[in-house]
C-alpha cells in the first residue's frame, strides 16, 4: 500500500541544492503539464472516476488537486518574493477535492489551468536571482521555514508524485 501511496517516495530535500538540481526541478515543472495531458486527456469518465489506489482519490480528483495545489504554490512564490518571510495560508486539500464543483467536472479545465500556472511559474523561476531563491516563507504546519529553492523541489516532486499515481494505475489496469 505504501508503494501505491508514495510511488516515488517522499520528498526529502538535499542538504545542498545545486544550480543543476534546481534546473532539473524547473524542467520537471515545465514538462509536467504536457505529460499529464498526454496521460489523461483521452480518458473516459469511467477511467477518470477510478481511484488510483484503494481509498485513494480518483484520477479526476488528482488532476483537479494538482491544479489547486500548484496554483497555491505559485502564489507562495510571489508572497515570498514580495514580503519578508511571510506565513502562508495552508488549505484543506482533501476537503477541496470533495467540493461539489469538482464532481464530474471535465479535467480539461484543470489541465488548462495547470498549463497556465506552470508557464507563469517556470517563467518566474527562470528570471529570479540566486539571492531570491534563498528567500523564505513560513508554513504554519510546524512553523517550517521553507526557501524558494526548496519549494521548487517540493512541487517538482509533488507533480511527479501524482503523475506516477495515474501512470501506475494506467499500467496496472492495462489501459495503454
Amino acid at each position: 500500500m505504501e508503494a501505491l501511496k508514495y510511488p516515488i517516495g517522499t520528498f526529502t530535500p538535499p542538504e545542498t541544492i545545486t544550480d543543476e538540481k534546481l534546473k532539473e526541478w524547473i524542467t520537471i515543472l515545465e514538462v509536467l503539464p504536457a505529460q499529464l495531458r498526454d496521460m489523461v486527456s483521452d480518458m473516459n469518465d469511467e477511467r477518470l472516476d477510478t481511484p488510483y489506489r484503494p481509498d485513494g482519490w480518483t484520477v479526476r480528483q488528482v488532476v483537479h488537486h494538482i491544479s489547486d495545489s500548484h496554483h497555491h504554490s505559485y502564489i507562495r512564490f510571489k508572497w515570498a518574493l514580495t514580503e519578508d518571510n511571510p506565513t502562508i495560508k495552508p488549505y484543506l486539500e482533501k476537503e477541496w477535492t470533495n467540493l461539489p464543483d469538482l464532481k464530474g467536472m471535465p479535467v480539461e479545465w484543470s489541465l488548462r489551468h495547470i498549463e497556465a500556472v506552470h508557464y507563469k511559474l517556470v517563467r518566474l523561476l527562470r528570471s529570479i536571482s540566486d539571492a531570491q531563491f534563498d528567500r523564505t516563507f513560513v508554513h504554519p504546519d510546524g512553523n517550517k521555514v521553507i526557501s524558494l529553492r526548496q519549494n521548487v523541489g517540493q512541487y517538482a516532486w509533488h507533480g511527479m508524485h501524482h503523475y506516477m499515481h495515474i501512470a501506475n494505475l494506467v499500467k496496472r489496469e492495462n489501459w495503454l
